[in-house]
């Protein structure tokens, strides 16, 4: 899958975090796509995200996941 959102950064975000170990679960219920960190814990990829403060949002939820600041991996 190469697309992951209508939202170019968050694609890119999601794109980049699966670069870095995370995996994306195909086969799970529902519209949304859902990865998982490396430490077993899951973030829902927003598909078409209206809120403007959904990149902000989506990175700030990986971050609190990981416990790491992915602000420079993602280009915050």
């Amino acid at each position: 899958m190469s697309k992951y959102s209508n939202n170019k950064d968050i694609n890119k975000s999601v794109k980049e975090l699966i670069r870095n170990g995370w995996e994306p679960l195909t086969k799970v219920k529902g519209k949304h796509l859902k990865i998982l960190a490396p430490n077993g814990k899951w973030l829902t990829v927003p598909t078409s995200p209206s809120d403007v403060r959904a990149v902000t949002n989506f990175k700030k939820q990986a971050r609190k996941i990981t416990g790491i600041d992915l602000g420079f991996m993602m280009g915050v």
